[in-house]
């Protein structure tokens, strides 16, 4: 599917010498002399490779086809992360550095999304939010309230993040794993 470089954004995945590349930067500049144009970094989903490239306007891109197939986390064995496809039971692994930040979120049981291209795996797709309990963190403090500044806290699997001063260890907090950061207490 070929779509105008202007409709092109931050998170896309298009072909760029036949292999997919994520746009991970995305600026629209338009100069006082000259014709406007569109700076992109992009990151080869294949290599890893990141690179920029200017396009025009109403230059013709092609949006990737990638397919997403759910799959939950079994298991690493220190170079590879091993995956199960949750209706075919079909398992795949990934390398490291083919799931980039994602891989410090991984936890067994971790129902998630990979994408496909070509029947090959590129990249994964965590929640919006994961549950998790703080194991570490400071007490809190009396008189504490949501407008204080916020405290580090450490997950159950390893991330620090910040969380509000009235948290404390052993709760259950809601995070969203993209943006590392605190979303709101879990109630049980």
């Amino acid at each position: 599917m070929s779509i105008q470089a202007s409709k092109v954004r931050k998170g896309n995945t298009i072909i760029m010498d036949g292999a997919p590349c994520k746009v991970m930067e995305y600026q629209h500049h338009t100069p006082g002399k000259g014709p406007a144009h569109i700076q992109t970094r992009l990151r080869n989903l294949m290599t890893g490779n990141s690179f920029e490239h200017r396009f025009r306007p109403n230059d013709s891109v092609e949006k990737a086809a990638l397919e997403q197939r759910d799959m939950e986390y079994l298991y690493s064995d220190g170079e590879q992360h091993h995956f199960m496809n949750t209706e075919t039971y079909e398992q795949i692994a990934m390398m490291e550095d083919d799931l980039g930040d994602a891989a410090k979120w991984l936890m067994p049981s971790l129902k998630i999304q990979i994408e496909f291209f070509d029947e090959t795996p590129i990249g994964v797709e965590l929640p919006q939010s994961l549950d998790l309990v703080i194991t570490e963190t400071e007490p809190v403090m009396k008189g504490a309230t949501a407008s204080n500044s916020n405290k580090p806290a450490t997950l159950e699997n390893g991330i620090t993040l910040y969380v509000p001063p009235f948290i404390t260890e052993g709760e259950k907090i809601r995070v969203n794993p993209s943006e590392e950061r605190y979303i709101e207490r879990v109630k049980d």
